[in-house]
């Protein structure tokens, strides 16, 4: 089992029964899903940016990104409906564990000048979204093999109802909040 699950069951669900006074094991909100989005502006003009892409983002989570389609034409972009334009993966379970262990303990870290992660990012349900501005800060990112850096949004789906519950959770669970 991983380390963060078991983190969460032994050590966590019972600090937040405390905190929010739960009746039940059942109304402790849960990190639900982590969706992995990365969009590639330049996938218009060359198809290659994309492979790339889609590639670095199946080293970093583990596996196969989805290739997302522009919705509809923007003229100005020089982009027709249903052009492939990013890439996304939905991580559950195990995976999005060590991936939310991974993130947590050895990825942010490594952010150059990293004073913590904004407190304002949460949407009012209780979810969390997170820029990565360079994908270079996961250890499976070779450096010498990169053809240009991209950044990638990382959306958190809790099961919390409010934020505070969730920023709690986050917390828990090792979220390095700006102080």
């Amino acid at each position: 089992m991983n380390r963060l699950k078991a983190k969460f069951n032994e050590e966590i669900t019972p600090a937040l029964m405390n905190k929010f006074n739960y009746d039940s094991v059942m109304q402790v909100p849960k990190v639900e899903k982590i969706v992995v989005n990365m969009g590639i502006g330049d996938a218009v003009q060359n198809a290659k940016a994309l492979d790339t892409a889609v590639e670095e983002l199946a080293l970093i989570t583990g596996q196969k990104p989805m290739v997302t389609r522009a919705k509809n034409s923007i003229a100005g972009f020089r982009l027709r409906e249903g052009m492939p334009i990013g890439a996304k993966v939905t991580l559950r379970g195990e995976r999005m564990y060590e991936f939310l262990d991974k993130l947590v303990s050895v990825s942010l870290p490594r952010v150059r000048d990293f004073r913590g992660v904004s407190k304002k990012a949460f949407d009012g349900r209780g979810n969390y979204t997170l820029g990565v501005r360079e994908q270079l800060i996961f250890p499976e990112i070779d450096y010498d093999k990169v053809s240009k850096i991209r950044g990638m949004d990382i959306v958190i789906v809790t099961t919390a109802n409010t934020d505070e519950e969730s920023r709690e959770l986050l917390t828990q669970l090792g979220m390095p909040f700006q102080k």
